[in-house]
């Protein structure tokens, strides 16, 4: 099958340019000395997602227990559920540990500990937790320095049922930050904030094995993981525009894209309209606040190359407007009605999640595979 024959909208991996982005993360953690527990919440599918255990050792990371009950299914067993876990949740969790799998939640209070502790107990299970940490303000954890993370660890440690596998700590300011030397300042605080708390929990007579840090903007650029276990990360799957304007990547990195049909001209606008809105982009709008807009996505041609100063400049339900950034007329025999583009995306995990499968290539227009997502809760 040819991407000339596919309905649109659907969403097009390039296989090729999503094994060279693995092999890019795979050569630096391991010039850094530490491993990789990649994220399954980017490609939500286990063919994406192998690759990126070649080499490691073994264990993911997810943000839906769906997530975590499909990976099982294909055997992998040692997971981390990075969401702050809620008490009506345990059961579930509890469910997967009794079948043979490894969960381990996250949480940042004592509430929360107690509560892992009296599930675990009723199910007859021991559940691992890791303590969260606020390395950068950016959302939730314990931050540095504060009593409450050693007063976790020991009702964690003591209590029947739970254990204190350690700490973790996710640096989403990197993806805030305005230049590649503020993105390595982030990497840094990320990781000086987790080992100072695994030390403060070690101080206090405490374990703490896992020191657990990550986020593709830091992954690619830090300096020193001394003192870090491991390290998490998911987007470097498939970049997309908000990496690109990070500098963590080029646009021509870019994996996953939506195949999208002309459907009409609007000469007297400038405008070429697509059927691929915002339900097949996703409303996300990442790269406004970065020194250059992308819209809603760049606009490439149905081979992958990119169209110079094509835009989606905005988006209706199902329809997609495009137009040249700079104003400049359409060159309107590029676009005709009933051709096809693709778009890359602003954020690849909000865009994936439109769409149940990926129609996978090798760098042509020729469809090599099929591979099924796992979407919901």
């Amino acid at each position: 099958m040819n991407l000339a024959e596919l309905e649109t909208p659907c969403l097009v991996l390039d296989r090729a340019k999503m094994m060279k982005n693995v092999a890019a993360l795979h050569a630096r953690l391991q010039r850094l000395g530490v491993g990789l527990r990649p994220h399954g919440k980017t490609g939500k599918n286990i063919d994406s997602l192998r690759p990126t255990l070649a080499g490691q050792p073994g264990g993911i990371t997810v943000s839906t227990l769906k997530e975590a009950e499909y990976y099982f299914g294909h055997g992998i067993r040692d997971i981390v559920y990075a969401v702050g876990i809620a008490p009506v949740k345990l059961d579930r969790v509890a469910g997967l540990i009794q079948k043979g799998a490894r969960i381990t939640v996250i949480l940042d209070s004592v509430a929360q500990a107690r509560a892992v502790a009296a599930k675990a107990r009723e199910h007859g299970v021991t559940l691992p937790a890791l303590i969260e940490i606020d390395s950068d303000g950016h959302r939730s954890g314990v931050e540095p320095g504060d009593p409450l993370l050693v007063d976790i660890g020991r009702i964690l440690h003591a209590e029947k049922g739970t254990a204190l596998a350690g700490v973790l700590t996710h640096a989403g300011a990197s993806y805030d930050c305005k230049s590649v030397d503020a993105i390595r300042a982030m990497a840094q605080t990320e990781r000086d904030g987790a080992v100072a708390c695994a030390e403060a929990l070690r101080r206090s007579g405490l374990p703490c094995p896992v020191v657990s840090v990550g986020s593709t903007p830091t992954a690619f650029f830090a300096e020193d993981l001394s003192g870090v276990t491991e390290v998490r990360a998911g987007v470097f799957l498939f970049f997309d525009l908000v990496m690109a304007g990070l500098g963590v990547c080029r646009p021509q990195d870019i994996a996953v894209s939506v195949l999208a049909s002309i459907i009409g001209h609007q000469r007297r606008r400038g405008w070429a309209i697509t059927d691929a809105g915002w339900m097949a982009l996703s409303r996300d709008r990442g790269t406004a606040s970065q020194s250059v807009d992308q819209g809603y996505g760049l606009v490439c041609d149905r081979a992958g190359g990119l169209l110079p100063g094509l835009v989606v400049q905005a988006t209706n339900q199902e329809h997609g407007i495009v137009a040249d950034r700079s104003g400049k007329p359409v060159d309107w025999a590029a676009l005709p009605i009933g051709s096809a583009v693709r778009i890359l995306p602003n954020h690849a995990c909000a865009t994936a999640a439109m769409f149940d499968r990926y129609h996978v290539t090798d760098g042509s227009t020729e469809v090599v595979d099929v591979w099924h997502r796992v979407n919901g809760w």
